[in-house]
């Protein structure tokens, strides 16, 4: 009889950590570029195996009973950009870095978005968190002061040798301006879409930053963060979603809310890509819209 509880309780909680396992990577591709992938990959490997079984063919079960370890290079090669912000996240954990707001970058970027929104001023501005992005652009120009609303609309002003490409801001600091982001390469996109908008949903979709771009057409607010573009956002809108992200909450008081916070911010899908529509169109002179 113990040997009967002893076999079951170590059954249900291999059952419990598989079922917790596969729901938070569903959530976790959920809404990422290799979802597609892995749904067909899924679908065709699925497939496979009942005719296997179905036909009894035996080298075809042989060799995919050998495909594991090709899966597991194929999610590190497909999920590289994912993987890489969620052991970001990992060593970010609240239990083992200190808590940093940065309220006042918030309001900075705000204020720069509104003034520039008026004069339809384009903009780029990515805000750095776990990971380097210098790592991801192809060039910038090394700035390295006060992040304020001055400096922003000075670098974006029409005409000024920087103002042709994106802005890094590290902590309350401008680091790099005039930096060209990888443009995104996912296919389906609206063709309204510019240069700027790709290049932000570019850089999102590599690092853990958020991108916060400005029409130079309409003038509209638009944000992407994590592959997903939201676009024509209020200015309150843009400071909600800004507070709840870079503004490091307080620390959970115990494992359990920490792991619990972890868990929120690793797998947290993003917003719906291009969720709000501004009519803009492409353009063919520097940074598009």
């Amino acid at each position: 009889m113990a040997d009967l509880i002893q076999n079951w309780w170590r059954a249900a909680v291999e059952i419990f950590i598989l079922t917790v396992g596969i729901y938070y990577a569903f959530r976790f591709i959920r809404g990422t570029r290799g979802a597609p992938v892995v749904t067909g990959f899924l679908l065709v490997l699925l497939a496979l195996v009942l005719v296997s079984f179905l036909l009894d063919l035996k080298v075809l079960r042989y060799l995919l009973s050998s495909f594991s370890a090709f899966f597991v290079l194929a999610v590190l090669v497909i999920f590289q950009p994912e993987l890489r912000r969620m052991l970001a996240e990992v060593g970010n954990f609240p239990l083992f870095t200190s808590t940093t707001e940065q309220r006042e970058t918030v309001e900075v970027i705000i204020q720069t978005a509104e003034r520039l929104s008026d004069v339809h001023i384009g903009a780029l501005i990515a805000i750095e968190q776990t990971i380097q992005l210098q790592e991801a652009v192809e060039s910038g120009i090394v700035v390295d002061c006060e992040a304020t609303p001055e400096m922003l609309e000075t670098i974006f002003f029409p005409n000024n040798a920087v103002h042709d490409g994106g802005v890094i801001i590290k902590g309350d600091r401008i680091a790099y301006a005039a930096c060209i982001f990888p443009l995104t390469q996912r296919q389906g996109l609206s063709k309204s879409l510019g240069t700027r908008h790709r290049a932000a949903i570019g850089l999102s979709e590599e690092t853990d930053a958020v991108v916060v771009v400005l029409s130079e057409e309409t003038g509209a607010i638009s944000y992407a963060h994590k592959g997903q573009l939201v676009r024509g956002v209020t200015l309150e809108e843009l400071r909600a979603f800004l507070t709840s992200l870079v503004v490091t909450p307080s620390r959970p008081r115990n494992w359990a809310g920490a792991i619990r916070a972890w868990a929120e911010r690793t797998v947290k899908p993003g917003p719906p890509s291009v969720a709000k529509q501004d009519a803009t169109a492409p353009t063919s002179a520097g940074m598009g819209k």
